[in-house]
C-alpha cells in the first residue's frame, strides 16, 4: 500500500515528500492513538469555544499559545511530524506570493519563511492565517488571468532544521499532534480568531482556481474539494481539516515546481 502511494503517478509530490508524509503516517501513534485521540480533540475544542463564548470577557493568551506549541513540539512531536510542519508554513507562503507576482494586488510579498522550529513561535501561526485573508482582499477587484510572462521566481524550498537530535519523551505523528494542539489554539485565541483560523483552509479552492487562472493548468482544480468560502462552518474537524490543507499545498505547489522546469 505505501509503495503505491509514494509511486502514484496521478499525485504529484516527488518520491522523497511523498516517502515523508507516508513514513509519517507510519508511526505507531498514528495507528493506535490517533483514532482515539481524534474524537476526543473534536469535542474538547467545542466545548472550549463554547465555555468562551459564554464568558463576557473575550482574553487571549498568544504568547502563551506559542510557547505551548513550541515546548510540546520540541518534547513529545517527531522531528519528521515537525519538518512537515514547518515545510507548510514556507509552501503556503510560496504560492501567496506567486499569486501577488503574478497579479496586480500591489501589496508587499508575504514574509512568513520559517526555517526551524523557533519560527513557529512569536504569532506564526496567527500570521500564517491572515496571510490567506491580505491576499485574497487585495485580490478583490483585480482582473485574474494569465499574464504575459508567468513568473516561477521564489518556489524554493530553504534547508530545514526540526531539532532532530533534541531529547523528546514521545515522537507523535503530525495527524496526532494536530489533535492535541488544537486545544491550546482553541483555548488561547478568541472565539473569533478561532473561527478566523480554521475558516482561512476554506479558501484553499479559491486559492486553487487563482493558480489555475494564473497558469492556464486545469490541474489544480483537481485538488479541490468543494468548500464555498462564503459559509462559515462552526462545526469543523479541524486536525482533519489541517492536514488535508496542507496535502493539497504539497500537491500545490509540487505541481508549479512542475510547470516551472518545463518552461
Amino acid at each position: 500500500m505505501w509503495d503505491a502511494m509514494i509511486a502514484d503517478p496521478a499525485m504529484p509530490l516527488e518520491p522523497d515528500v511523498a516517502r515523508m508524509v507516508t513514513d509519517d503516517q507510519r508511526q505507531w501513534t498514528r495507528t493506535w492513538i490517533y483514532p482515539v485521540l481524534r474524537p476526543v480533540s473534536r469535542v474538547l475544542a467545542l466545548v472550549i469555544v463554547a465555555l468562551k463564548r459564554l464568558t463576557p470577557v473575550r482574553w487571549t493568551a498568544h504568547r502563551l499559545m506559542d510557547r505551548l506549541c513550541l515546548w510540546f513540539l520540541r518534547r513529545f512531536v517527531s522531528p519528521l511530524a515537525v519538518e512537515l510542519l514547518i515545510r507548510h508554513f514556507v509552501i503556503e507562503t510560496n504560492l501567496l506570493n506567486f499569486i501577488v507576482r503574478n497579479t496586480a494586488t500591489g501589496i508587499a510579498p508575504v514574509a512568513l519563511r520559517p526555517v526551524n522550529l523557533a519560527g513557529l513561535g512569536d504569532k506564526a501561526v496567527i500570521e500564517h492565517d491572515i496571510n490567506v485573508y491580505q491576499v485574497l482582499a487585495a485580490l478583490d477587484r483585480t482582473r485574474i488571468g494569465p499574464p504575459d510572462v508567468v513568473d516561477y521566481g521564489g518556489l524554493d524550498m530553504p534547508a530545514l532544521d526540526p531539532e532532530p537530535h533534541r531529547f523528546r519523551l514521545l515522537r507523535l505523528d503530525i495527524q496526532t499532534a494536530l489533535c492535541l494542539m488544537n486545544l491550546p489554539f482553541a483555548a488561547c485565541l478568541t472565539p473569533d480568531e478561532y473561527r478566523r483560523a480554521v475558516h482561512s483552509m476554506r479558501f484553499d479552492d479559491s486559492i486553487l482556481a487563482i493558480l489555475a487562472e494564473i497558469t492556464g493548468d486545469p490541474v489544480f482544480l483537481r485538488w479541490q474539494n468543494g468548500d464555498l468560502s462564503i459559509r462559515a462552518d462552526s462545526n469543523t474537524d479541524v486536525p482533519h481539516a489541517v492536514y488535508r490543507h496542507a496535502v493539497v499545498c504539497e500537491y500545490a505547489h509540487a505541481h508549479l515546481v512542475r510547470l516551472a522546469a518545463r518552461r
